[in-house]
């Protein structure tokens, strides 16, 4: 039976994150585990900095954003010896076993632990809802509500003024957010990796709405699809449209903030989860949601998972926001 085991937080914060921390505190609690935070990632297991925390602890941070315990990117960490650093000071403090809260990039980090002797399960921590084995993350509710709240807001402004506006969304590659934002708000036209528009449809379209006498037209753009800013393309629009056109960049707002209940809940399970795991020996898993169902996947093998298929729900949106 383990008696201590560490947490830790990787990559990019998402709301959501101090909901896991606490779900692992307290079902450690009642399995009679204790618990220590790794401050700062694995940048923390290297320069121990650790320290017990209590059932008291996680209650206060449950609804706060963010992560209460600390991110920081430490490229090192592939190098053995840098991962031995870690090891050495773990087995100090007597702690056998980490819960890892991160996106891909944290994965594999907790992959090569557990080939050490120190066991991990990795929980689906990342706003931009893109790791393929996972069926939502958390912090991908927050932050798509953060984007449609403010979405809406700018269409109040566009409706106003009969404008366009451009609107640049997170997404590390993946186009979730403004994909499920499109549905929500009506977006007029979206483009994003999966399904990437050239900056001349975009201003074709634009224009067609235009000429049709549309008193506003709401762009959603993914993050770093382009070679040109969002800046630049509202320039282009206002140019090609007759629209006055304006860009907004969301950008870390939509990281931050209160986690929605949707987010807390998700949170809550899969600590709960992974304690179980560790609990029952085991270690190398990735703990993700299928079907509304918590499963427990090896890391290497989710790391390898192809990304899904879309073009039917992005066919959807299309058609839908068309009509409108």
């Amino acid at each position: 039976m383990i008696k201590k085991i560490g947490i830790l937080t990787s990559g990019g914060d998402a709301p959501g994150m101090n909901a896991a921390i606490a779900a692992v505190v307290r079902e450690a609690k009642i399995k009679g585990i204790e618990t220590y935070a790794v401050y700062d990632g694995y940048k923390g297991l290297v320069e121990n900095n650790m320290e017990k925390i209590d059932p008291e602890f996680a209650i206060s941070i449950m609804n706060c954003g963010g992560t209460a315990i600390g991110s920081a990117r430490l490229p090192e960490f592939k190098e053995e010896k840098v991962r031995q650093v870690a090891v050495d000071n773990l087995k100090k403090e007597g702690i056998e076993a980490l819960v890892v809260i991160g996106g891909d990039g944290s994965y594999m980090g907790a992959q090569r632990l557990t080939e050490m002797g120190i066991n991990c399960i990795g929980l689906p921590g990342t706003i931009d809802n893109d790791i393929v084995s996972s069926d939502y993350t958390i912090g991908f509710d927050t932050a798509l509500n953060t984007v449609v709240e403010s979405i809406d807001k700018i269409r109040d402004t566009m409706q106003s003024h009969n404008r366009a506006a451009v609107v640049e969304i997170m997404g590390n590659g993946c186009g979730d957010l403004p994909l499920y934002a499109a549905a929500a708000t009506g977006a007029d036209i979206f483009s994003i990796p999966e399904s990437k528009l050239t900056k001349e449809e975009i201003l074709s379209q634009v224009k067609k709405l235009h000429d049709e006498g549309k008193r506003s037209v709401i762009v959603l753009v993914s993050e770093k699809m382009y070679d040109f800013t969002s800046e630049q393309l509202a320039k282009d629009i206002e140019a090609a449209s007759g629209y006055v056109t304006r860009a907004t960049v969301l950008g870390h707002v939509q990281r931050g903030g209160t986690p929605s209940a949707m987010d807390r809940v998700l949170a809550t399970a899969c600590g709960v989860f992974a304690v179980e795991q560790l609990v029952a020996g085991k270690g190398g898993l990735f703990v993700g949601l299928e079907n509304g169902k918590l499963v427990a996947r090896d890391i290497e093998a989710t790391l390898n998972m192809p990304r899904k298929d879309k073009s039917q729900e992005i066919k959807v949106v299309r058609d839908i926001n068309e009509i409108f």
